[in-house]
């Protein structure tokens, strides 16, 4: 027992420092001299070759389950046989084949979105697909696994903006709903000229939500009055801590109610096949009854598709990767550090 207090002691003590190192490291990052800020497109783009990395899995199972030299071999052979292949297709061209299009493999673009009450990976997304467009070489295909429960309003509807863009360049625009695309992230959705789904993936809730808590009679109970001035019959109709009128009440679902007008309009424009007076109360759905309410297109996950693609496309994924500010990037490790420590002390005691 007075080993297992001493060395309760000890980790106490322990857990006092790395606090107190914490503390003094906070405070001089914030003392540090501060650099310009970085711009605001500041980062930096990520592509991965999917084909590559799918070859890599399959090479690297075989390396578990045949003879690694003989695996190795065989890729060796497989590669050389491909480098033959296309180097007798070049031969084989003719001086008249010369002034046509030589054949091009089409090209699949991956993009990520998981959006979250303000839409803030937008950012990133803006700048992604400005990285595919800005190309001469057009990709043949765009695809979006797309995640999100939706959110603000104007902050969905910016984002919708920019899958519409892809459209707009004449590019196959594909949505991939995974595991959830309801409100804001239907409203992106139904830009794509294909939405698939996985079976139990939630679509839908094309509705208008919004929640108030009002303080005004605990205020009252008080005595304390809250004073709200406005220039404009409805600059504020209904606040948090004031008393919310017949009128601003009116005036605010009136509102909700154009925006659901607006959104149903949306959805009605990008995606025809739709009852939208029938899908239009806010219900979500799963991937099989959003099918049948032709919500969705197809039933398949991302993977699926992806995987097949790549029989006959380059495919690739794209990220946008910000950079972060220096205090951001030291607040990170600190918090992985104090975790590290934190978990190995708990199994400690335990």
């Amino acid at each position: 027992m007075e080993f297992l207090y001493e060395f309760g002691l000890f980790a106490a003590k322990s857990i006092w420092v790395v606090i107190s190192v914490v503390i003094l490291l906070i405070g001089v990052v914030a003392v540090l001299p501060r650099r310009h800020p970085p711009a605001p497109d500041s980062g930096h783009l990520v592509v991965r070759h999917v084909n590559e990395f799918y070859r890599e899995l399959r090479r690297a199972i075989d390396m578990q389950l045949k003879n690694p030299k003989a695996v190795h071999k065989e890729f060796r052979q497989a590669e050389k046989r491909k480098a033959k292949e296309a180097q007798a297709k070049s031969k084989k061209q003719t001086q008249d084949d010369k002034s046509s299009k030589p054949d091009v493999k089409r090209t699949l673009f991956v993009l990520d979105f998981k959006g979250d009450l303000a839409a803030s990976k937008v950012e990133e997304l803006r700048r992604e697909i400005t990285a595919l467009l800005v190309r001469d070489d057009k990709p043949n295909e765009v695809l979006v696994r797309l995640e999100s429960q939706g959110g603000m309003v104007h902050s969905y509807g910016f984002a919708a903006s920019q899958l519409s863009r892809i459209k707009e360049a004449g590019v196959q625009l594909t949505v991939a709903v995974d595991r959830v695309a309801a409100s804001g992230g239907y409203m992106m959705a139904v830009v794509a000229n294909r939405i698939l789904a996985a079976p139990f993936a939630v679509v839908g809730s094309v509705g208008v939500v919004a929640e108030l808590p009002n303080a005004h009679r605990l205020l009252k109970k008080f005595d304390i009055d809250y004073e709200v001035y406005t220039a404009g019959d409805h600059k504020r109709p209904v606040t948090m801590f004031g008393e919310n009128t017949d009128e601003g009440i009116k005036k605010f679902t009136d509102e909700m109610v154009d925006t659901h007008e607006l959104f149903k309009e949306f959805v009605t424009t990008h995606r025809d096949v739709v009852d939208t007076e029938k899908i239009s109360t806010g219900e979500t759905w799963f991937g099989k009854r959003a099918l049948e309410l032709n919500l969705v297109d197809e039933l398949q996950t991302s993977d699926q598709y992806i995987m097949a693609a790549s029989e006959e496309s380059e495919v690739f994924e794209v990220q946008w990767v910000p950079h972060k500010k220096p205090f951001n990037v030291v607040m990170d490790r600190l918090s992985g550090a104090i975790s590290v420590v934190t978990s190995l002390f708990r199994r400690l005691i335990k």
